[in-house]
């Protein structure tokens, strides 16, 4: 027996919807999962020393991490936010880091400054060689315990991650 045109219609209106289903899943787990676990790198060797100027946040691709320097004091801080693995930016117009998913705030020595997080940022330990910044990307060492505030709040004005006052702006 031969479909009428109507079962037709009906049976490809269900195929693309199930097609249309099956797309919006899939960007939607590739937009919100969190990130992979980044143990098993290796020794990247970066720039030299003098490169890297007090007050920035430098992010390096291969390793997944920011470099930053705060008050002399390098440091090779994880972008994965120890509350639930999301990819945190840096935000330039706040001068701090801050997690797009649940608000999480740091300031560039990787201290929480607000939001869920159990502790500041993870760190890759990392040493000067011949001058040379050398990050070894296969260990993480925990983020400094909630409440230390070695390095304080950056000056910076306005932010990046969605407040409680505003929870439709996104960056």
């Amino acid at each position: 027996m031969d479909p009428t045109r109507r079962e037709l219609l009906q049976a490809g209106w269900k195929v693309g919807g199930g097609m249309l289903a099956v797309a919006a899943g899939w960007t939607t787990w590739e937009a919100l999962r969190p990130l992979a676990d980044t143990s098993g790198g290796g020794v990247l060797q970066l720039q030299p020393v003098e490169q890297y100027t007090d007050g920035s946040a430098t992010f390096v691709r291969e390793g997944r991490f920011y470099l930053t320097r705060v008050q002399g004091e390098l440091f090779a801080l994880s972008q994965k936010c120890p509350h639930l693995g999301c990819a945190v930016p840096f935000c330039e117009a706040s001068g701090r880091f801050e997690c797009p998913c649940h608000g999480s705030m740091y300031n560039l020595g990787g201290e929480h400054l607000a939001g869920p997080a159990p502790r500041g940022m993870d760190r890759h330990p990392l040493q000067i060689v011949d001058g040379r910044v050398v990050v070894n990307t296969a260990v993480i060492e925990q983020g400094a315990a909630l409440g230390s505030r070695r390095f304080g709040a950056p000056t910076g004005t306005g932010g990046c991650a969605p407040t409680d006052a505003e929870p439709e702006r996104r960056a």
